[in-house]
């Protein structure tokens, strides 16, 4: 009996964590392509990418997303890692800007957030019903997957009722984002409802799944027994350990995979990661 694949992704930098709180968070277009390579060497089939401005923040400047998969393309040209890019990394930019460079470049997966929140107690996380149809249609035209990001079950509520309006195309592909602040705690509990208001509300639906801070290794875990795709990454936990500090994203893509292979499943490879995802290109 074949093994079944299970999809690693790669979180590999996010918006927020900087070199103080991580030296090894990649922050530069040359850094975020060898911080790629060396997940795809190490076992993972996606990347999600964010981009960073030239004092470390989170940006969606277009020409930063350009130059980062042309990169990726230019020097290693072996690597064939699906790009997954976020139209969520700078909660200041308006809706064009966040969607610029999913018009310029056409990627194969971009990010859905689907739905709005307080984000860390400080600020507003705004996806508003207009962004979302404008995102929606803009991912029909591009022939981009979208990544279905949920930090709580309303989300997924959200998205079946943009499947019914043709906003969005069935099958949809989830990421259960756990353990975000202001998000649903991270815990097999809560992973459980939330698979089970997907199935409910989008059957046929594939999923990953990430736990933020210390209920990473717990989600992780839960979502493999439970036949999910996980996502690991310094966009999520800077930390490797409980007072261990993580020295690269391969490190985590490196267990993740001896994860999978110890629960008796295989890491996905790109090519089988785009016929899980049913990614036409």
């Amino acid at each position: 009996m074949a093994k079944k694949k299970t999809i690693i992704t790669a979180a590999v930098t996010g918006a927020w964590p900087k070199k103080e709180n991580n030296p090894n968070v990649p922050m530069t277009p040359e850094e975020i392509c060898e911080d790629v390579y060396a997940c795809w060497k190490a076992g993972a089939a996606v990347a999600h990418l964010h981009m960073r401005d030239d004092e470390g923040n989170g940006t969606m400047d277009h020409e930063k997303f350009r130059k980062t998969v042309d990169l990726i393309h230019t020097e290693h040209p072996d690597c064939d890692i699906i790009l997954n890019l976020t139209t969520s990394g700078d909660i200041y930019a308006d809706d064009d800007i966040r969607v610029q460079h999913v018009r310029e470049l056409k990627p194969e997966m971009a990010s859905y957030d689907c739905g709005s929140m307080n984000w860390l107690n400080a600020s507003l996380f705004i996806n508003s019903p207009e962004f979302l149809e404008k995102c929606g249609k803009l991912f029909q035209e591009t022939d981009t997957k979208p990544e279905v990001e949920a930090f709580d079950p309303g989300m997924i509520a959200n998205a079946a009722y943009y499947v019914k309006k043709g906003i969005l195309k069935a099958p949809l592909h989830f990421q259960f984002c756990m353990g975000c602040a202001n998000g649903i705690p991270g815990s097999l509990k809560n992973l459980l409802f939330m698979k089970e208001t997907m199935d409910q509300l989008c059957p046929g639906s594939t999923w990953s799944a990430f736990g933020v801070g210390h209920s990473a290794m717990e989600v992780m875990y839960a979502t493999i027994a439970l036949g999910g795709n996980i996502r690991v990454g310094m966009e999520d936990n800077v930390m490797y350990a409980k007072g261990q500090l993580a020295e690269s994203n391969a490190q985590f893509v490196a267990r993740a995979k001896r994860v999978i292979e110890e629960y008796g499943n295989e890491a996905a490879s790109p090519a089988e990661a785009r016929e899980i995802l049913g990614l036409g290109k």
